[in-house]
């Protein structure tokens, strides 16, 4: 080992570097090619693989043309497995806000004076408004803007973010928002209030320096149909209507900052009438896959996803820089780039008549930056027998190992994993931190739920990460062919081992969604714990269980994968954000009743949760 105090850094890293490439090339690896497959990928040109993007279907097409050229073969006919989603929202032709007060009647401009959300329910409807401040019930902090006021069948007018939010000594939590904040929150509580439509107006008391601007429609994310139309207006149109009650908006956006109590009053005289037309994108994309057939039907997957943010988005941490490409390198040309290495590998060690003992499934995924969709889509659909496949190892965001760090996930979830994880990483410089746990937030997860073994090969988190900054420039390529060099031979022994190994069922901890890629929406990331993992493809209504976890509140319960939550403590559940934002609202000891459908049986069970941890 060189010392750092007698060589300049630079020269070091060089070094290093120099001696990394050389090992790797001579086992059959190569860091330059590793390295243009992700410089590739992560082009400007690329302009960030968006799923449904004519880029990603271009990147779909270089992965197989490469599949092809190793001599890979094609998987039920194709190398493409086509998949429907929806990829976005985009507004009709219908979209009208009118408000009606003293006999007079004022149509509002689309996208200048008021523009829907993307999650709003469509159709037309009616009614009157009621102010409901910031439109928050949070018995936590003892507050409630609906307290004493009745907004059944009624429009409510709702403030943005919360109350004191700059206040270091609120009771909310001051520069940090809570999970009140979220447009979506407010549009649930207001549809469990009974209330019709929401009608947002940016808060100014404490935004004084910010225009009265309307969000640019799609900007935040929510579900298919929150279940309420859901529009924002700007605040020079809603001014009349609080005059007109004898009301001053300011003035009371600073009353309920002052002492938190809430300041809510029903608007006589005005009513809306209003038509949202919003239509979802549906395109269609493609997991792609490649197969070296084995002496045996059994099989070893390896997958990665190629998809990333595009121009950014909801999902971006950067929302600012949203319309900028955000590259994705890491997450997860780095990954890909690593399928299609290991491909090449394995492809050129059995050209000919030789063939491994099992088949190799090389499998690069759409859709997982919007859930896990494109790996889901398999795992329920699958080509190959999925009980024939030995085993599934991901590889998410690999190219960036700092001071020989890696992480390994899944080591719990095969029964042979742990020791030969164990003999293959003392060989190497790796320091390795193990998770048991086969669920996180990227794609092995969606194989755990379908009990196959999986592992999970992740570099680590960074300030990169979902950020247009996230360049080819910053992979350390060297590190990252050591790791394929230890994925080959885990799956050597995958691929030669007498016994397969046997799934295990890992009893988790109470926080078994900590993960670092995709939307991290896990229908349970806050508040108590209950143990579901959810199907992120939506059912019409409720929230689909890919499975339940041992040893959970739920699975304590009864609760099983297949069951389709519609009801949790006596609130109607239509999608995962319901679920997310009724969980909250609990603590650790509660106990709730759910409601969940299991084929065409509704079954109640009792449900106590626990703490995270």
């Amino acid at each position: 080992m060189i010392r750092r105090a007698s060589i300049p850094r630079a020269a070091v890293l060089l070094l290093a570097g120099s001696v990394l490439l050389l090992a790797a090339e001579s086992a059959g690896f190569d860091a330059e090619r590793y390295l243009a497959h992700i410089k590739f990928l992560a082009s400007p040109e690329m302009k960030g693989r968006a799923s449904g993007s004519p880029e990603l279907e271009k990147a779909a097409r270089y992965i197989a043309d490469k599949f092809r050229a190793d001599g890979l073969q094609p998987v039920g006919g194709s190398y493409l497995e086509p998949f429907d989603i929806s990829t976005s929202s985009k507004l009709g032709k219908n979209n009208r806000f009118e408000s009606l007060m003293n006999g007079e009647v004022e149509t509002l401009q689309l996208s200048k004076e008021f523009v829907p959300y993307s999650f709003s329910s469509n159709g037309r409807s009616s009614g009157q408004v009621v102010f409901a401040g910031y439109g928050i019930t949070a018995p936590e902090y003892n507050y409630d803007d609906y307290a004493g006021i009745d907004v059944h069948g009624k429009f409510v007018l709702v403030l943005a973010h919360e109350p004191q939010e700059f206040d270091d000594h609120s009771v909310f939590e001051g520069k940090v928002y809570t999970d009140h904040s979220q447009v979506y929150s407010k549009a649930f509580n207001a549809r469990v209030h009974g209330a019709k439509g929401v009608i947002l107006v940016f808060d100014r008391v404490n935004h004084k320096d910010a225009s009265d601007a309307l969000e640019a429609f799609g900007n935040t994310g929510g579900p298919a149909d929150a279940g309420i139309s859901f529009v924002q207006v700007k605040e020079t149109a809603i001014e009349p209507w609080l005059r007109a009650a004898g009301k001053d908006l300011a003035a009371t956006e600073e009353a309920i900052n002052a002492d938190l109590k809430p300041r809510s009053f029903a608007l006589p005289g005005i009513e809306i009438r209003e038509s949202v037309d919003v239509e979802k994108v549906e395109k269609t994309v493609h997991n792609v896959l490649g197969y070296l057939p084995g002496e045996t039907p059994e099989y070893i997957i390896l997958g990665a996803h190629y998809d990333h943010l595009g121009l950014g988005g909801q999902f971006s941490m950067a929302p600012s820089m949203t319309g900028a490409v955000h590259p994705g390198a890491d997450d997860n040309a780095s990954g890909t780039a690593g399928v299609l290495e290991l491909a090449h590998f394995f492809a050129a060690r059995y050209a000919g008549t030789a063939k491994p003992r099992r088949g190799i499934l090389f499998m690069t995924f759409a859709g997982e930056e919007l859930g896990l969709l494109g790996s889901e889509y398999y795992a329920n659909h699958p080509i190959l027998p999925i009980d024939r496949a030995v085993a599934m190892l991901n590889m998410d965001m690999i190219g960036r190992v700092r001071d020989d760090k890696l992480y390994i996930g899944g080591a719990a979830t095969g029964s042979t994993f742990r020791a030969d994880l164990e003999e293959l990483v003392a060989k190497t410089s790796f320091r390795v931190d193990y998770s048991e746990s086969g669920y996180g937030s990227s794609d092995h997860t969606s194989f755990t739920a379908k009990q196959v073994p999986v592992l999970f090969f992740f570099s680590g988190l960074h300030g990169d990460y979902h950020r247009p900054s996230d360049t080819w420039d910053k992979i350390n390529a060297p590190a990252a062919v050591q790791v394929l060099q230890l994925v080959a031979d885990m799956m050597d022994k995958l691929e030669t081992g007498k016994d397969r190994p046997v799934f295990t069922r890992v009893t988790e901890s109470a926080n078994p969604h900590a993960g670092v890629s995709g939307s991290g929406a896990t229908g349970g990331g806050y508040g108590p714990y209950f143990g579901s993992i959810p199907d992120f493809a939506e059912p019409p209504t409720g929230v689909r269980f890919s499975d339940v976890t041992a040893g959970s509140p739920a699975g304590l319960a009864g609760l099983k994968a297949g069951d389709i939550l519609v009801e949790f403590d006596g609130i109607e559940i239509k999608n995962l954000y319901d679920f997310t934002y009724a969980l909250r609202a609990h603590k650790a000891g509660d106990e709730v009743t759910v409601r969940v459908l299991r084929g065409s049986e509704k079954v109640t069970a009792m449900v106590k949760l626990t703490a995270r941890k």
